[in-house]
């Protein structure tokens, strides 16, 4: 009897953790986080054309802020994806922001030019920005409307040219 209470619990526990494990793999948990949604964007300094500004500058934007680092492999694998999300975007008034929290200024600038990077980006060493957000891993996406308010959260690479990423951008790019 105490060996199969034993089994039991072993199972049971293994059960837990595997469906602890499953919620946050499921694409619900990953494709957006609601607990933010409806919350003002963080401002915080970036560089416009070779200028001093702010996000909240890009308000009016559908802004798709990106963090991402030139070491993290996901981040490097979503990078063609982001680029063509922004030549989709960018006539409808959207745009996408990278900001990548390398250290190293010449890893950001090489990466930047080898991959054609079409969208503005804006390097953070500090990840102060990165920190105000919340983020601890990258790539990590936050979706802002056009009020300044975070529309989504968005942990880890997407397939941002995917049907159900295209339908969600055409539903806000046509809210004023």
């Amino acid at each position: 009897m105490n060996t199969i209470l034993r089994k039991l619990f072993a199972y049971g526990s293994m059960g837990f953790a595997f469906a602890v494990l499953a919620f946050f793999t499921l694409p619900h948990y990953r494709q957006g986080e609601s607990s933010v949604a409806g919350k003002t964007a963080y401002n915080f300094p970036i560089e416009l054309n070779g200028k001093s500004a702010h996000l909240s500058d890009l308000r009016g934007k559908v802004v798709v802020l990106n963090f991402w680092a030139t070491w993290c492999p996901p981040c490097v694998e979503e990078t063609p994806a982001l680029i063509q999300l922004n030549q989709r975007i960018a006539s409808r008034n959207g745009m996408v922001l990278g900001v990548s929290v390398d250290e190293d200024q010449s890893a950001y600038l090489n990466f930047i030019q080898d991959h054609g990077i079409n969208y503005l980006t804006y390097r953070d060493p500090t990840k102060k920005s990165a920190q105000e957000y919340g983020t601890v891993m990258y790539p990590e996406t936050y979706v802002i409307d056009r009020k300044g308010k975070i529309a989504r959260k968005i942990i880890g690479p997407q397939d941002w040219n995917s049907p159900e990423m295209l339908a969600y951008f055409d539903s806000l790019l046509g809210q004023n």
